[in-house]
């Protein structure tokens, strides 16, 4: 009886743990991708690029800052949520944990490239054997290389919800809306990043399916998160 208490336990802080993981991970993304990174990288030309990224060093810097904290959060979530779902489904638990490990390796790699930037455009001497008007075009062949191989890696983390979701659809006590949310998500990661092998970005079709499945990505794992973070210690505790 006093085992099952500390494994009920256990899985308490396992949850708990988990859901900030999800959540410290979420405002990380925000600022490093949906702030830093767009305000950087978003001046149409490699030139105008080349000049911002040398004139905001330091922002750039603390844009991977954050991408190493989500990379942190990311292998502390796989697991708490391989800790917490194991009871419901051990084997698929570990598969999902894996997956979500293999996810958190391609950013990692991907992460490389955005510190190959900062240094080029940190001290730009270093590498004047390049020549100046080679460095901007370099420089975005690695923001480019970071971008497709985050790509990449977000189709397995599609993997990663997709067993997630099934797992959690077959529990008692997760929410079904969570559960719909994560399968939905997964689903919207592994069609959009899947369809730049076959469309360009701006096809309608990639187009609408961003639209479609916009708010199960960004409301899929949050919801998840928070669910754990407030209820899942709870449920532990009582199961």
């Amino acid at each position: 009886m006093e085992t099952l208490e500390k494994e009920r336990g256990f899985r308490h802080q396992a949850a708990r743990i988990g859901g900030a993981a999800l959540l410290l991970m979420a405002i990380a993304a925000s600022f490093s991708y949906g702030f830093v990174h767009e305000s950087l990288t978003g001046h149409g030309d490699a030139s105008a690029t080349w000049n911002h990224l040398r004139s905001a060093n330091l922002l750039l810097k603390s844009e991977i800052a954050g991408w190493i904290l989500i990379l942190i959060c990311d292998i502390v979530a796989a697991w708490a949520i391989y800790v917490f779902l194991k009871p419901v489904h051990e084997a698929l638990a570990l598969l999902s944990a894996w997956f979500r490990l293999t996810y958190a390796a391609i950013l990692g790699v991907s992460i490389l490239n955005l510190l190959f930037v900062s240094l080029l455009s940190g001290s730009p001497e270093k590498f004047a054997g390049l020549g100046q008007g080679q460095l901007p075009a370099v420089t975005m062949l690695f923001l480019d290389a970071f971008e497709s191989i985050w790509s990449v890696g977000l189709i397995i983390f599609g993997g990663h919800l997709l067993i997630v979701g099934y797992v959690a659809i077959s529990s008692d006590h997760i929410p079904k809306i969570i559960s719909i949310l994560l399968l939905l998500a997964s689903a919207g990661y592994i069609l959009i990043h899947l369809a730049p092998m076959f469309l360009s970005a701006s096809d309608p079709i990639v187009v609408v399916m961003e639209y479609i499945f916009k708010v199960p990505m960004i409301f899929g794992e949050l919801g998840f998160g928070l669910w754990l973070l407030f209820r899942g210690g709870k449920v532990t505790a009582k199961n």
